[in-house]
Parts: structure tokens; C-alpha cells; sequence
């Protein structure tokens, strides 16, 4: 099927625009945004997919507000038409490429929003992740990572939030192959994944880091990089301003009876520079399944209807934590690098064993 894209010299292979380069089931192509005040007063955050072989596209915004989370979601019938970028009471617009984008929330569940995120760093374009069980590849995507600042407002039911000056976060955008939708049936091994994934804004400077570890350790995935803090106007795609890392490594503890950290510090090795090396206090948990990740329901992928939303809460005081749904967090974070000291995320998902740091069990807390 043609689309007024195929007029233009892009194309990845033989197929028309609208046919991605895999029939796997799994193949996606997702934003996701997140935006926080310093002293964790709010936090938000959105992730809005396109799944083109399950025919779905599914959104979510959630909003941190007093020790509630609240989430607005939506899935419908992908369209044909892929610069149609609105499911249910969510939009996003990609105003200016790596410099500009917009989120419209409308009022369809009492929770709205209008957004507008612009560049504060050059984008970092994280290695290719390949990650294979057996003989099958469970993930081959590429994920951009890249911070910003954030203007307009956020309305939750009668109380209208100003979000100006000091409101920071970061985005990504991945696309590929990764588990999504309903699981492909087959033989299925004990279940394994450890991801830490940490991107950190500093007065001057942001750092980023990327880690997945098999059951013993073993780094299959490992990435790095130190940006420059942009002034306004300054171009978001300039690869030549990415200080790349060479080496990630952690050292943390965990929350008695959780699978999340209460400590961490994180070692970014450099070529010809000193490693960086970021201490983490977190103070406020964000629950992914707010926007999709893991959600039994409104999980990314899954068929709900040809145009559905809803809104729900999560009141964060009645979490448990080794519910599966639960365990993959976010975690806003008081950062300190040296004399500076910072903000940021440290988003963890860590299921079944990690041996270096006594995690055992899929879902247990860790009892040390």
C-alpha cells in the first residue's frame, strides 16, 4: 500500500513506506516523553506506540499529583495514514525534528494537558540493541535518547498545573523489534531481565547510561555518554558533541523486600578522560504500567478496540512492590557528580535472578 512518503528518497528496503522491514508481530515504533519539577512536586510522563503487523496504536499520560499517580490511556485500529498521531485523548506532533514536540491531552476523562518539550541537548544515539534466547531474537531496535525543558499546563480535575521555567526531562524514541502485544507462543525458560536505564541533567552537562545484565552478571547491552548542556537555538542533531562511554558499571543496594534500588552509583568509563561517576538518591517512584509497560489490560500492543480510553489512579502508598505489574519503575532521583549536582531518572525492571546483587527468585523482594 503506497503513502504520499513513498514521493520521497527514505526508503530502508524494497517495500512501500508503510510496510515495516520485519513481519515479525513484535515490530514497533514508539515515543516516550517524561517532565519533572527538581523537587519532585510533579512528574509526568507519556508513551505512545505504533505497532504496524498488529495493526494497534496505543497512548498513555500519567501525572504524579500528592501520591497519586493518574493515567489517561487509549488504543485503537492502527491507521493507514502514519502521520496520524492521535489515539483516544492523545496527541503528539513532532513540531521541529529533534528540537520540538507538542503533547495534547483533551478533557475527554477530566484529566488534560497541553505540552510543548524543545531541546537542551544533542541527541544521543544509543547502540543497536540485539538480545536473543535460544534461537530466537526477542530484540533488535534503536533507541535515541535526548534531554529537554517543558512549557504549558496540566489539568487534573478542578486543579490546573503551570509547567514553566525548572521543568526538565528527558525522551526517547525506539523503534524495531521488542516484546509487545500478546506473547508468541513457544517454549518458554525461566525468566530473566535486569535493565537500568539513567539519564541524569546537570547545570552544564547531562550523562546517560544503559544497562542489561544476563542472570550472572554478564553486560549484554552497555552504553554511555556525556552531552553539553544546549543554549536556545543550538542544533539537537550534532553527533560531533556526544562524548561516548565505555564501560557501565553499578554499585547498589536494594530496598528490603522490593527489586528497587535504595543506593546506587554509577561508573561511566571515558576514552582519554576520567570516569564519570554519579551517586543516586531517589525520592519518588513512577510506575511504568501508568503508561502501558506491563499492563494486563492496556499493555503496549494489545488489541483492547478499534477506539478505546480510560482513566484509572495508582495511590503510591498502597503499592506492593513485588507485584509483577509494579515492579518497573522509574525512580526521580536527587544526582551528585563531584561538585555538581543534578537531577534524574533511574528507570529499573529487574525480574528473576541477578546473582552479583543476591536478587533470587522472578518476582521476589530482595531480603538481604
Amino acid at each position: 500500500m503506497l503513502h504520499a512518503f513513498d514521493d520521497y528518497p527514505m526508503h530502508q528496503t524494497s517495500a512501500p513506506m508503510l510496510h515495516v522491514g520485519t513481519e515479525s508481530p513484535n515490530a514497533y515504533d514508539r515515543y516516550f516523553f517524561n517532565g519533572y519539577r527538581p523537587d519532585g512536586s510533579v512528574f509526568f510522563a507519556l508513551a505512545f506506540g505504533v505497532y504496524p503487523n498488529r495493526s494497534v496504536m496505543d497512548g498513555a499520560f500519567s501525572v504524579i499529583r500528592d501520591g497519586i499517580q493518574h493515567n489517561v490511556r487509549g488504543s485503537r485500529q492502527c491507521p493507514v495514514d502514519r502521520t496520524e498521531t492521535t489515539v483516544g485523548p492523545i496527541t503528539v506532533t513532532v513540531v521541529e525534528p529533534m528540537q520540538r514536540h507538542r503533547i495534547v491531552v483533551d478533557d475527554r476523562h477530566g484529566l488534560s494537558a497541553e505540552l510543548e518539550w524543545t531541546s537542551a541537548s544533542p541527541v544521543i544515539e544509543e547502540p543497536r540493541f540485539v538480545h536473543s534466547v535460544g534461537t530466537r531474537t526477542v530484540m533488535d531496535y534503536t533507541r535515541l535518547t535526548q534531554f529537554g525543558t517543558w512549557s504549558g499546563w496540566i489539568q487534573i480535575d478542578d486543579e490546573r498545573i503551570e509547567i514553566g521555567e525548572g521543568v526538565v526531562g528527558s525522551r526517547d524514541r525506539s523503534w524495531g523489534v521488542r516484546g509487545v502485544g500478546a506473547r508468541i507462543d513457544g517454549p518458554v525458560g525461566r525468566p530473566q531481565f535486569f535493565w537500568f536505564w539513567a539519564p541524569t541533567i546537570f547545570d552544564d552537562v547531562c550523562t546517560h547510561l544503559a544497562l542489561n545484565h544476563e542472570a550472572d552478571g554478564r553486560p549484554w547491552h552497555q552504553s554511555g555518554a556525556v552531552v553539553p548542556r544546549l543554549a536556545d537555538g543550538e542544533p539537537g542533531l550534532d553527533p560531533g558533541r556526544v562524548q561516548r562511554g565505555t564501560t557501565v558499571d553499578l554499585d547498589l543496594t536494594w530496598q528490603q523486600g522490593t527489586r528497587w534500588v535504595e543506593t546506587l552509583t554509577a561508573t561511566l568509563g571515558r576514552w582519554n578522560a576520567d570516569p564519570v561517576e554519579v551517586t543516586y538518591e531517589p525520592f519518588l517512584t513512577f510506575h511504568m504500567s501508568g503508561i502501558g509497560y506491563g499492563h494486563p489490560v492496556w499493555g503496549h500492543g494489545r488489541w483492547v478496540g478499534l477506539d478505546e480510553s480510560t482513566r484509572d489512579q495508582i495511590v503510591l502508598a498502597d503499592v506492593d512492590p513485588t507485584d509483577p505489574t509494579m515492579i518497573h519503575i522509574q525512580a526521580l532521583s536527587r544526582a551528585t557528580w563531584g561538585d555538581r549536582q543534578g537531577i534524574g531518572i533511574v528507570e529499573q525492571l529487574v525480574y528473576g535472578e541477578h546473582h552479583p546483587t543476591g536478587i533470587t527468585g522472578v518476582f521476589d523482594g530482595f531480603r538481604g
